[in-house]
């Protein structure tokens, strides 16, 4: 018999925590049945990256996850979620599952925490903090990706050392090795001599990508393409800004694209000029493609890179150092290709997927007390 999981998420749009959830439901095939809600009203688009034959479902009939947390609407919410043989809720859009049990009771509940939005870039909310504080005692186990978020969760948010799993995200780093075709990016058609910068985000303000935007235009190297790959609210406000600085002939937004392993070797040079990130997935696609990275100082992106990469890492404030390490990388196609080796060892020696897999299998099945039931033709 299958196991009936009840995935509770702030947002199922497509994204990298996301991404993450659909691989590990797509490994574990048929021994799982599936049910996803989202915090999000009709924020579902990462139902498109499920593999065909999996078992899963979208209901629209549950409870709301967001909302005032009212007695009511989390009884009901934990009276849904005995319906589950495991939940796993992420992020704080999707934290009131985890008060509902923590106040009703019900299935083993596994919380994930994977960072924080442009309202907790600088400064984390001191009632969100408390909420956690109280809730998070009803889960088995609080996963987070960084150790940056595993210090907060045992400072802030008053966990135990033993109830914290820090599992760091991986990709399948062999697919990135794989040629891309030239059209691979709409609307990228490689010059001679030119160079591309990339990125991959979803267009939202703790991503600052109008950052990245003016530290490009400030570049000295002008043979240079700017290529911003996602989708979201901020899409207008980064096409304003490369106006305003006079590079929206040279910025390319083609949307969200699938599969970056299908891409990102089009880039020369990766960037990521977040406000706010833990352990970016975009950041090991990157590395895996091979690209070197200039990027801000945030979270745990120092300690991700290479050592040779580490140069190119600047603090967020410093928009100069930014346009510097952009026009560092542009000049030199050597160093960016020594560096890019250097972040694909890296990549390949400590972000592997599989490994990522089997350390989030077992642990849902320790959850279930049963700690083999997802690790079949796994290991």
């Amino acid at each position: 018999m299958s196991v009936r999981i009840l995935h509770a998420h702030s947002t199922f749009a497509l994204g990298g925590k996301e991404a993450r959830a659909v691989r590990l439901m797509n490994a574990f095939g048929d021994r799982a049945e599936h049910a996803v809600i989202s915090s999000v009203e009709g924020a579902l688009s990462a139902r498109a990256a499920i593999d065909r034959g999996i078992a899963v479902t979208f209901p629209t009939d549950l409870p709301p996850l967001a909302g005032r947390p009212s007695l009511v609407r989390l009884a009901r919410l934990a009276r849904t979620m005995r319906r589950f043989d495991l939940v796993l809720s992420y992020n704080w859009g999707a934290f009131d599952a985890v008060m509902a049990r923590r106040l009703f009771g019900g299935p083993p509940l596994v919380h994930h925490e994977d960072g924080f939005n442009q309202d907790e870039a600088e400064r984390l909310n001191a009632k969100r903090n408390l909420y956690r504080r109280i809730g998070l005692g009803a889960a088995y186990r609080l996963v987070v990706p960084s150790k940056r978020l595993e210090k907060i969760a045992l400072g802030a948010w008053g966990q135990q050392a033993g109830r914290v799993e820090r599992i760091a995200n991986g990709v399948a780093i062999e697919r990135f090795a794989q040629p891309v075709a030239e059209d691979a990016i709409p609307g990228l058609h490689h010059r001679e001599g030119e160079v591309v910068i990339g990125t991959i985000a979803g267009l939202r303000a703790v991503k600052n990508l109008p950052r990245l935007v003016r530290a490009f235009a400030a570049m000295n190297m002008k043979n240079a393409r700017l290529v911003i790959v996602g989708e979201g609210p901020e899409s207008e406000a980064i096409v304003a800004e490369a106006r305003r600085c006079g590079v929206a002939d040279r910025l390319v937004l083609p949307g969200f694209l699938a599969d970056a392993a299908r891409y990102a070797a089009r880039f020369d040079i990766f960037a990521l000029s977040s406000d706010s990130e833990q352990f970016p997935i975009s950041l090991v696609e990157a590395m895996a493609a091979g690209l070197p990275a200039v990027a801000t100082a945030v979270g745990d992106v120092p300690a991700m890179v290479s050592a040779d990469n580490r140069p190119l890492i600047v603090s967020p404030a410093d928009e100069a150092a930014f346009a510097a390490a952009l026009d560092t990388l542009a000049e030199r196609p050597d160093l960016r290709r020594s560096i890019g080796r250097a972040n694909r060892e890296r990549a390949a020696a400590e972000y592997d997927e599989q490994a990522m897999i089997v350390r989030y299998a077992r642990l849902y099945g320790e959850a279930l007390g049963a700690p083999h039931t997802f690790l079949a033709d796994l290991v």
